[in-house]
């Protein structure tokens, strides 16, 4: 005992040397420290800060050495430590939380603040005694007598946890619930600063208020959806209301507004609507008593906040929010109009935003009586255009707002575009500053001048100043609006845009800017078919090297699966013949490098999962992995789709260099998504291909067959379609497998589980696929006897494109009169009608769908008959009666 205090005294000393103005001294002292084991070190240092004896600067640097230990360090440290040092450390955490919680008390923050910084950063270190932690953080942010600091920090623990450690959170939903209450109620005691409502806008010093109350709630909201707002959704919605009616404290009310926004704006529509009377209610009164004040004093940080949440509610309640448009839209108008002052371009900006959503959230009939009004003041707004500043948060505004009302106007917005069109390009063709520094250079530069920086070795930096790239992105998300919502009517833009989106693919600085460069492919194509093939072809090869290249060298896998997407589109619009030999070599190369990176990538994940640290937070991180990849095998299947519809088996010479990798992902211990992407692709090739596709049957054939009785529901459902298409565009030498595979469907459809939600699609693949069998391969199966069987699974609800498959094949049997279907003396009439009534019930048939007019004409031939009609509709079901008609009046 006595050699471990001497040795926890020699550690005080060793602490007052680090902080010695002395270099030498001070030198040492860390070379001392530094060589102290791990385990010791811990010890030392938590037993310093828990000593009220020491003195207050031994036990500060301990702290400052802990957090930095137990953080950006405990990665490093952690696992090259002894498997009983490691055990040690996971059991000194009990310690640690009693020294936060003394340092508290004692006007201390520091330990807090590491534990916010240890939940950030490794919140796996503190898994074993989660309860407590968070415990120990709900009871620090309830208790009144410690500082506002110390209870805001107590509760950025619980609140960072939430982002970092959601999954772990899940399982302590009792603790979730208290916050909320302590969140509120820390709102409640700001204190009221008479120059705060005066303010342009909310200071840094402001956010960390709203961060640890205001923005919990929208973070946990986000984290916890939808469960958070099935659990505390009535507590929230009342208690955000209730503050934001403290007449006396308008900051309150601000934040109170914010939250409101961030809650909203994640809630689910089912749970806003029981409240939306009472909500808007309350956000109109707020909204008349700020106008007043505005008028009055000039406040108006309020009116903002109040007016961003009555946008997300009417965007959250979409056409449950027409009646309540009339008590609005007059105030909102008004607003824009008169806030003209330099002061109130945010809330003029915002207000605009509002009206925008409004319109889209009631719809054109709604918002036609204030249509034209709302379009001269954003028309006067854009006259005014040239003359903002660079930063008028307007700018921004506007954009989005004239997307909205493209989207709501339709068609009729085409004439206004010569005036949005320059502003808009203007924006999206802002180039960033971008310099190479060197170190010295970039230290000198503060981030407060927006610069972000990327170490390129050598002492070297590359800059970028980011101001005006979320304009840009923005911008271009816009412009991608119009050639989606304008089509031929952009015609007159295409060239422009496409001229300026072609470079963007390559456009580094900002994600969200090259997502909407590829996103506007082929939509300008389809805006440009109306100039001839010329034009389009012309535009086509503007685009496609640059296209090709992007998806061999985009670094980030979200935005190269929209540029894949994008690219299988233009291939579509542009059919047989768009790509020539050297675009088919270089995209062969690169698709094969795509699936090569896709096996590789999850082997490397298994090792990981077969390593000693595997633990949930690892899974987490690895299945995120999984899913990306996957996302990317869906494009390589999206692409290969679109080049098989349009060159057909043309293209198989091409497509045996990726043939072993497709393979190889319906090996059967491949995960599912191999086997059901794998799969899909042989299902182009077959139907595309045939019959030249045989020749590749033997890699795909008996793993379809097999794989149709698979455990996995996509697997099941991809074999099945492959099936259908094989009986529908195979050749003779697929007729034994079409026989092979009948009993097999059948067995799908008949288990007990088939039309479960997870298991329905594929089932109606199967049943779909039985039609088509005996459709275009009847003397495979004995027709006569599959046929009651099969009309007994009719109609199919939920795979639109299957259903219309079956309903063609029934308005064949009907129209030939076959004697199964309609039974002897046409028994079985009723039955068709009920098929019919339910596919219309369940939207299953197309209006636009010649089946549709054959069905029409079925029903119409019997009500011209009398007692049949009569018979057949009595033993219809009211729903299903009225079906039949709403069918017959839109058919």
């Amino acid at each position: 005992m006595a050699a471990a205090a001497a040795e926890q005294q020699q550690f005080y000393l060793l602490l007052g040397n680090l902080l010695s103005p002395d270099n030498v001294v001070r030198k040492q002292a860390e070379e001392t420290y530094e060589n102290i084991p791990g385990q010791s070190k811990i010890t030392f240092l938590l037993q310093a800060i828990r000593n009220t004896t020491a003195a207050e600067e031994a036990r500060q640097m301990a702290a400052v050495l802990l957090r930095r230990l137990l953080s950006s360090a405990f990665d490093e440290v952690y696992p090259a430590l002894p498997s009983d040092v490691q055990t040690a450390i996971k059991n000194l955490l009990p310690g640690f939380l009693q020294a936060v919680n003394d340092s508290c008390y004692q006007n201390d923050d520091s330990v807090l603040k590491s534990l916010v910084e240890i939940a950030d950063t490794v919140p796996k270190y503190l898994r074993p005694h989660l309860e407590a932690t968070l415990q120990l953080s709900l009871k620090l942010c309830g208790d009144t007598s410690l500082n506002n600091m110390q209870r805001q920090l107590a509760l950025e623990v619980i609140v960072t946890l939430s982002e970092t450690a959601a999954a772990m959170l899940r399982k302590h939903t009792n603790i979730v619930a208290q916050t909320i209450p302590q969140m509120l109620a820390m709102m409640v005691d700001l204190e009221e600063d008479e120059d705060w409502a005066n303010a342009d806008e909310l200071e840094d010093d402001d956010f960390d208020i709203r961060y640890a109350a205001c923005n919990a709630v929208g973070q946990m909201a986000t984290d916890f959806a939808p469960g958070f707002q099935k659990k505390f959704h009535e507590k929230v919605i009342a208690a955000l209301l209730q503050t934001m009616e403290d007449q006396g404290n308008q900051r309150v009310q601000a934040h109170a507004a914010a939250a409101l926004i961030n809650f909203t704006e994640d809630c689910p529509k089912s749970l806003l609507i029981p409240y939306l009377d009472n909500l808007v209610k309350h956000l109109h009164s707020i909204m008349v008593l700020k106008l007043q004040e505005l008028i009055q004093k000039g406040t108006k940080l309020v009116l903002e906040q109040v007016v961003t949440s009555i946008a997300s509610v009417a965007d959250t309640a979409e056409k449950k929010f027409v009646p309540y448009y009339d008590l609005f839209m007059p105030s909102l108008k008004h607003i824009v109009e008169n806030a003209v002052q330099k002061e109130l371009r945010l809330l003029r900006g915002k207000t605009i935003e509002c009206i925008s959503l409004i319109g889209l959230a009631v719809g054109k009939e709604k918002f036609m009586q204030d249509a034209s009004d709302v379009m001269q003041l954003l028309l006067k707004t854009q006259t005014d255009f040239n003359d903002m500043e660079d930063d008028d948060p307007q700018i921004s505004y506007m954009i989005s707002a004239w997307a909205r009302m493209c989207k709501l106007l339709g068609k009729e917005f085409q004439q206004y575009l010569p005036v949005v069109m320059g502003p808009l390009m203007k924006t999206a063709s802002i180039k960033p500053e971008v310099a190479l520094l060197d170190t010295q250079d970039m230290e000198n530069m503060s981030d407060d001048d927006g610069w972000e920086f990327v170490n390129l070795g050598d002492q070297q930096s590359f800059g970028i100043k980011t101001a005006g790239l979320e304009e840009k992105s923005t911008a271009c998300q816009m412009l991608v609006c119009y050639a989606k919502e304008l089509k031929e009517g952009f015609v007159e833009y295409t060239e422009q845009v496409v001229k300026l989106m072609v470079p963007l693919l390559k456009f580094y600085f900002h994600d969200g800017v090259r997502v909407a460069a590829a996103e506007s492919m082929p939509l300008l194509l389809e805006c440009a078919r109306v100039r001839g093939p010329e034009y389009l072809t012309q535009m086509w090869h503007f685009m496609c090297d640059a296209l090709i290249k992007a998806i061999g060298t985009e670094p980030d896998s979200d935005v190269l699966s929209e540029i894949m997407h994008s690219f299988a589109k233009c291939i579509e619009v542009m059919g047989d013949g768009c790509l020539n030999n050297e675009h088919f070599e270089e995209l062969g190369g690169i698709l094969k490098a795509k699936l090569e990176e896709h096996f590789k990538n999850q082997e490397l994940r298994q090792v990981k999962r077969q390593d000693e640290d595997y633990d949930e937070q690892v899974e987490e991180s690895l299945q995120d992995e999984d899913d990306n990849d996957v996302y990317i095998l869906t494009k390589v299947s999206d692409i290969l789709h679109s080049i098989f519809s349009s060159y057909k088996e043309k293209v198989l010479p091409w497509f045996e260099q990726l043939l072993p990798l497709i393979v190889n992902l319906i090996c059967p211990h491949r995960p599912w998504p191999d086997r059901q992407w794998g799969l899909c692709i042989f299902d182009d090739v077959i139907e595309h291909c045939s019959p030249a596709s045989f020749k590749y049957a033997e890699y795909f054939l008996r793993p379809m067959l097999q794989y149709v009785c698979d455990n996995s529901p996509e697997v099941r459902q991809a074999a099945a379609y492959g099936l259908g298409v094989m009986a529908q565009y195979g050749g003779d030498n697929y007729r034994p497998f079409c026989t092979e595979a009948l009993p097999l469907l059948v067995r799908v459809i008949q288990s007990a589980d088939s039309k479960t939600k997870e298991n329905v699609n594929a089932t109606e693949n199967c049943i779909s696929a039985v039609g088509k069998i005996m459709k275009f391969k009847p003397d495979c199966v004995n027709v006569e006897e599959v046929l009651p069987h099969w009309l007994s699974w009719l109609p199919l609800h939920e795979d639109k494109e299957e259903a219309v498959q079956t309903f063609n094949y029934l308005c064949d049997l009907i129209e030939s009169n076959h004697p199964i279907v309609l039974g002897p003396n046409n028994t079985n009439l009723p039955k068709i009608f009920s098929i019919i009534a339910e596919g219309e019930m369940h939207e299953a048939i197309k209006h636009e769908d010649p089946c549709a007019k054959r069905l029409a004409n079925v029903v119409r031939q019997v009500q011209t008959s009398g007692g049949l009609w009569t018979e057949c509709i009595a033993q219809l079901s009211p729903e299903q009666q009225a079906a039949i008609q709403e069918f017959l009046n839109s058919a």
